[in-house]
């Protein structure tokens, strides 16, 4: 595990540090660390993958009604409702995190988070036992929004006081990256079933294969989180806390940390309002509203996160490079300007245009995955990061990114506009273009209130100063 050195001249080595401790990384610790991490938020997406992708087949099953669109409705508002209790989650969860520490958490969430996902596969259908479906469908989502309502901020604070100050952005990048994977996996089930199942038989049973997948990913993240041990910037607060276990009050996370909060809220908001509508509500678009063949939407979109994946590493590397804020930037600026022409390509129906309109959509999305997982937690100092973090992002992402694929649906209904999708983008952008505006730049900095952090090569080197944070640097 990596450790706190008190920095004292090498022999030989006539550079010296300017700061009287650092953190030397681990590079294996480091890369276990990343893995553990994405693989559980692989998990998390590998189930709103597959919900999202079999939507209209889930609407059917527990939902039945002549009137398709009020099937897709009906279960994008249970998707939607699993977001209602993410701040609930976060709540309990992020103070947790910064009591008894990070990986205990994460190991947590896991159990729960399969749990809630493997439970939707056992469940009857409306056929079999009326309106007792829709309802256990519910309780499953609220488990699983329970759950995730600690994972993402975790996920995203473990890899941060991990990772070597100027790696951050790159070995945050491949959070998004597992992200990508489990839409991937998702997806690429789904696919591949309504590809080989009758109409019939993906109706009777195969809709459940996808969830029951769930159970054994699961109990793989676990042994991957168990077998971690905690950050070094958790493990340097414990031995700075008069008692074994500090104690943050929750309005502390919160009304000390309300501007802040703010700007996280904002950031957040454009990064899920894009991310949803491009992963979660186009498939359906495509294929509901448009009346595109089902199976090579899908295949659409999973070519567009095939790239997405490429990509992300090199733009999490370049986040690190030249900053933060000039990436995240340009994505809002790419959303304000390309949203509209995007959706025009889309709507032209052919296979190139859909694949040319979502291609460009994907990568501006990049944007957002690349830079987000480091910049959110270099928002917070370590004492509250995890608490305030998984409170402003929770808090966002219900409100606004949860709830995309269910208010686009109801005003496209509404307005028989095709194009709210692009203007609902657009706001979002231009909210978290303010947001940037107003955001520090935290590339190469230490996490606030943590040491400098370093790999073994660079342990001589200078420092670079940590950004100030909190409260009153806005």
């Amino acid at each position: 595990m990596p450790t706190a050195t008190p920095a004292a001249p090498a022999v030989h080595a006539p550079a010296r540090p300017v700061s009287p401790e650092v953190t030397v990384t681990d590079p294996a610790l480091v890369r276990r660390a990343v893995k553990a991490a994405a693989l559980g938020n692989a998990m998390e997406w590998f189930d709103f993958g597959v919900y999202s992708y079999i939507a209209v087949t889930l609407g059917k099953v527990f939902f039945p009604s002549g009137n398709p669109t009020a099937q897709l409705l009906s279960t994008f508002g249970a998707f939607a409702a699993a977001f209602l209790v993410r701040p609930l989650g976060g709540m309990v969860f992020g103070p947790l995190g910064d009591r008894i520490g990070r990986q205990k958490v994460l190991a947590l969430t896991m159990i729960l988070m399969a749990a809630g996902t493997f439970a939707i596969g056992l469940i009857p259908s409306y056929g079999t036992i009326g309106v007792g479906a829709p309802v256990l469908l519910l309780v499953a989502r609220l488990v699983q929004g329970f759950s995730t309502g600690g994972e993402y901020a975790g996920a995203s604070t473990f890899i941060a006081e991990y990772a070597p100050d100027k790696k951050r952005g790159f070995f945050g990048s491949w959070l998004e990256f597992g992200t990508l994977a489990g839409y991937i996996g998702g997806a690429g089930l789904v696919t591949l079933m309504t590809a080989l199942l009758s109409t019939d038989d993906l109706l009777s049973w195969g809709w459940r294969v996808p969830f029951l997948v769930a159970g054994p990913m699961g109990i793989v993240g676990l042994y991957l989180r168990m077998r971690l041990e905690e950050t070094p910037a958790f493990a340097a607060e414990l031995e700075k806390s008069e008692a074994a276990r500090p104690k943050v009050p929750l309005r502390e996370m919160i009304t000390g940390q309300w501007r802040t909060l703010l700007l996280c809220m904002g950031l957040v908001l454009v990064f899920n309002v894009t991310d949803y509508m491009l992963l979660s509500y186009m498939p359906s678009y495509l294929t509901s509203e448009l009346k595109y063949d089902e199976t090579h939407g899908l295949l659409v979109v999973l070519g567009v996160m095939a790239l997405m994946m490429i990509v992300q590493p090199f733009a999490g590397a370049l986040t690190d490079r030249i900053g933060r804020r000039p990436v995240i930037a340009a994505g809002c600026a790419g959303f304000l300007a390309l949203s509209v022409p995007a959706l025009l390509l889309i709507r032209q129906g052919s296979l190139l245009a859909v694949a040319l309109g979502m291609g460009a959509l994907g990568l501006l999305l990049v944007c957002f995955t690349a830079a987000m997982p480091a910049a959110l937690p270099a928002l917070f100092p370590t004492r509250v990061r995890y608490g305030s973090l998984s409170i402003g992002f929770n808090v966002s992402v219900s409100l606004f990114g949860g709830t995309t694929p269910l208010v686009v649906t109801a005003l496209v209904g509404a307005t028989g506009n095709m194009m709210m999708p692009a203007y609902y983008m657009m706001g979002a952008a231009v909210i978290g273009g303010a947001a940037v505006w107003f955001m520090k730049e935290s590339a190469g900095r230490p996490l606030p209130g943590s040491a400098p952090s370093v790999e073994p090569a660079d342990r001589w080197h200078t420092v670079v100063p940590a950004a100030r944070f909190g409260p009153g640097s806005l």
